[in-house]
């Protein structure tokens, strides 16, 4: 049934509104995180939250430049950096498996694993403490890598899994038919073909560890251990916080985020829109 002109002006009104009203709510936080950080602490006390900064002074991004924030920045890199492509290397070789393989206890096994989404983490915190401290690896950067791993497979497993699926049988059955094995069909037909589904995956799970907090804060306890995440304790007190510092720490962890993402749009796009049209 054909819709009316009211309906069809109406629709070029709306989305275009709805546009708008959704660019606010996302770009509002941020412009109050940027201007409060040029803002003195004085100044953000005495003036509205939204009255713009008397100068646009340095002062706070030099106190938290000059500070520990670089080794917060190299932990939060490494950390993030190892924990990402374990994730990516196991969750494809467990999902080409499920996807591909038969096997007794198939579907079990992968439905064991997919269950471990629902699975509070805040619940593993003392027995990953404990664990850890029996290894030797608390409060250091190592401390956490295994956490971030174990916690991102579950969502990591499933997305490749389905994803594998969706690949086309007769590129196995013709590089089964030239000899190749299950490893060779794994790393030389579905790795590469799996390009869009391992971004999603390295993505989604990027942006997690990154941000993380509560594994940060219970498995490191010195500044020379602690992801970014933990920076905003330096300027932390026990009756007073210092706020214009800690929204420049925010900015300064969201930048990276902000880049990458600005670089690498259009092939997330990509990834995301090739998972979804597959099949």
């Amino acid at each position: 049934m054909a819709s009316s002109p009211v309906s069809r002006a109406t629709g070029r009104v709306a989305v275009p509104v709805l546009g708008l009203i959704w660019l606010a709510v996302t770009t509002v936080p941020f412009l109050f995180m940027v201007m409060t950080s040029f803002k003195t602490q004085q100044e953000s006390f005495s003036s509205s939250v939204w009255t713009l900064p008397e100068a646009f002074n340095l002062v706070n991004y030099i106190d938290v430049l000059s500070g520990s924030f670089l080794t917060y920045l190299k932990n939060s890199v490494m950390v993030v950096a190892i924990s990402v492509l374990l994730v990516m290397l196991i969750a494809s070789m467990a999902a080409y498996a499920f996807a591909r393989i038969r096997f007794r206890f198939n579907e079990a096994l992968f439905g064991l694993i997919v269950a471990g989404m629902i699975v509070p983490i805040h619940i593993t915190l003392v027995p990953i403490y404990l664990m850890t401290r029996h290894m030797g690896l608390y409060d250091s950067p190592f401390a956490l890598i295994g956490p971030y791993v174990a916690t991102s497979l579950p969502i990591s497993v499933f997305i490749l899994t389905e994803f594998m699926r969706q690949i086309p049988k007769e590129l196995e059955e013709a590089a089964r038919l030239d000899g190749c094995g299950p490893f060779t069909i794994y790393f030389k037909i579905f790795l590469p073909l799996s390009g869009p589904g391992l971004s999603t995956v390295a993505i989604y799970n990027g942006i997690m560890m990154w941000n993380e907090f509560i594994f940060a804060y219970v498995l490191t306890s010195s500044t020379s251990t602690r992801t970014l995440p933990m920076a905003v304790w330096d300027f932390q007190g026990q009756y007073a916080s210092n706020i214009p510092a800690i929204l420049t720490v925010v900015t300064l962890t969201s930048l990276p985020l902000i880049v990458a993402y600005a670089f690498g749009q259009e092939k997330i796009v990509n990834g995301m829109m090739a998972g979804s049209l597959k099949g």
